[in-house]
């Protein structure tokens, strides 16, 4: 039989387990409510622009974790070109749209390189269609262009499937996708920068020599992607 002491211990156990995992659904519903607050990850690059003189980059590269992974993979192309990446892991067109005052009109570049789409493919921030992507780049193209920024609509790399989300057959959604962006940027005078066709397997899947994980390249994928990309901007800076 359990003793007064032995009761009022276990009591106080339980009161410490109980708090605790207050804390930790306090602390998840903060979190939460942060995340909610920057659902465009504005704060990631808000530091990083106050450090730029507007004009001083004359190319930004607006995208997702392929463009931030190429800045961190290839630092030097970027500073040695005075290319400035502006890519965040996971995102999508909506969000890019949201952010892309800030992080592209704001520093006043010639050229912005837009490169997007797999992620809403994916469906990371909830289910798009096709058309819906094409609105959100269009958007970002329209107002680039309002601000005298040349654009460049890159196609989306070739993937076959997302290990985090199976079944979303990019392999079929994504060639359909980039002819609607060569179409668009052929209806609007904007540069279509095929990358897709450099670097598509049999499967309509990424080269395995490209790339680590089926989506993401590798160094030798960006190695193939720099003299596409550079013939772009040249192209569009006459």
């Amino acid at each position: 039989m359990m003793s007064s002491r032995q009761a009022i211990v276990g009591f106080f156990i339980d009161l410490v387990l109980m708090k605790s995992l207050l804390l930790t659904l306090l602390s998840f519903i903060i979190m939460s409510e942060i995340n909610a607050q920057d659902w465009a990850n504005l704060a990631r690059y808000q530091e990083e622009n106050t450090k730029v003189t507007p004009g001083d980059y004359p190319v930004v590269f607006m995208g997702n974790s392929i463009t931030e992974g190429w800045v961190n993979m290839m630092p030097d192309f970027f500073s040695n070109n005075q290319y400035l990446g502006r890519g965040i892991s996971g995102q999508t067109t909506p969000q890019m749209l949201i952010r892309f005052r800030q992080d592209v009109v704001a520093l006043k570049p010639k050229v912005v390189v837009i490169l997007a789409g797999t992620n809403d493919i994916a469906g990371n921030t909830g289910p798009m269609t096709l058309e819906e992507i094409m609105d959100n780049l269009k958007s970002m193209a329209e107002i680039a262009n309002a601000n005298n920024i040349k654009v460049i609509l890159s196609s989306v790399l070739p993937a076959y499937d997302y290990s985090w989300t199976p079944g979303k057959q990019p392999n079929i959604k994504i060639p359909k996708l980039n002819e609607m962006i060569k179409s668009y940027c052929k209806a609007n005078g904007h540069y279509y920068l095929d990358y897709f066709s450099a670097m598509v397997g049999e499967k309509n899947d990424l080269k395995e020599a490209f790339t680590y994980d089926g989506v993401h390249p590798n160094e030798a994928g960006y190695q193939v992607m720099v003299p596409f990309v550079q013939q772009a901007i040249k192209a569009v800076e006459k």
